[in-house]
C-alpha cells in the first residue's frame, strides 16, 4: 500500500509542483501526449501511417501544390483504389483527374522518401508499353506486375523518368500493392508548411507553454500578498 501511496504522491507533485524543472517536464509531456493522441486518432481513422504528407515538389501541379497538406488513407479504405484507366470508365475522379493519387515507396525501399503520384493503370510483368514525352516515344517493358504511375505535371511516366528521383540509382518499377503507403483522400492548402518544419513548431509550442506557465505563476505570487493584506485589513 505504501508504494501505491508514494506513486500517487509523485504524480500529484508532478501535476502541481512549481519547481521550474518540473514545470518544463510537465509542459513537454503535455505537448508530446497531445501529439501521440493525434497520431493514434489519425491512424485509427486513416488505417495507415503516415496519415498526412506534405507536397514538397511541383510534380502534381495544378492539382496539388507545394505546401499542401494531404490526408492519406489505406488504399482500400473509403472505396477500392481506382487507376486513371478505371476512373475513365467509372467516372471516378480525384484531385481534378480520373483515378486515385497514391503514395508509394519506390521499389518498396523504406529508406527512400515516398512518392505521391497518380496511378495510371495496372500492368502485368513482361507487357510492352509506349510512353510519350512530347513527340518523343519511349518503349518500355514492365519487369513486374504493378501500377504505372506519373505526376500530373511531369512530362513522362515514373518508370522511365526515374533519373529525376534522388537516391534511387535504378529504374522505378511498376508499383506493387505492398509498396503503396496509401491513397490521397483530401488536401488542405498551405498548412503543409508546418509539417515541413515540425521540429521547430514543437519547440515553439513548448516554449510558449512554458512562458505561459511561468507568467501565471508570477501573477499568482503577486496577487497572493495583496489578498493576505486585504484579509488582515478586514480583521
Amino acid at each position: 500500500m505504501a508504494s501505491k501511496k508514494s506513486f500517487k504522491d509523485l504524480i500529484h507533485t508532478f501535476q502541481t509542483s512549481e519547481d521550474t524543472k518540473i514545470v518544463y517536464a510537465r509542459e513537454i509531456s503535455y505537448v508530446l501526449g497531445t501529439v501521440a493522441l493525434i497520431v493514434a486518432i489519425l491512424y485509427l481513422i486513416c488505417g495507415t501511417w503516415p496519415a498526412i504528407v506534405t507536397i514538397e515538389s511541383e510534380s502534381m501541379v495544378p492539382h496539388m501544390n507545394v505546401g499542401d497538406l494531404v490526408v492519406v488513407v489505406a488504399y482500400d479504405r473509403f472505396g477500392a483504389l481506382q487507376s486513371y484507366a478505371e476512373g475513365e470508365q467509372t467516372g471516378y475522379e480525384k484531385f481534378g483527374l480520373p483515378g486515385d493519387v497514391i503514395i508509394y515507396r519506390p521499389n518498396g525501399d523504406k529508406k527512400l522518401h515516398p512518392i505521391i503520384h497518380r496511378a495510371l493503370y495496372w500492368t502485368e510483368g513482361g507487357e510492352e508499353h509506349t510512353f510519350y514525352s512530347g513527340t518523343r516515344a519511349v518503349e518500355y517493358i514492365a519487369q513486374n506486375a504493378g501500377y504505372i504511375t506519373k505526376g500530373d505535371n511531369n512530362p513522362i511516366e515514373d518508370q522511365v523518368g526515374w533519373e529525376n528521383y534522388r537516391g534511387l540509382g535504378s529504374p522505378i518499377l511498376p508499383v506493387e500493392k505492398q509498396w503503396i503507403v496509401g491513397k490521397a483522400y483530401a488536401k488542405v492548402p498551405y498548412v503543409g508548411y508546418l509539417p515541413l518544419h515540425l521540429k521547430e513548431v514543437i519547440v515553439i509550442l513548448i516554449l510558449l507553454m512554458v512562458v505561459q506557465e511561468l507568467y501565471v505563476r508570477s501573477k499568482t505570487k503577486k496577487e497572493s500578498p495583496n489578498k493576505k493584506s486585504k484579509e488582515k485589513e478586514k480583521k
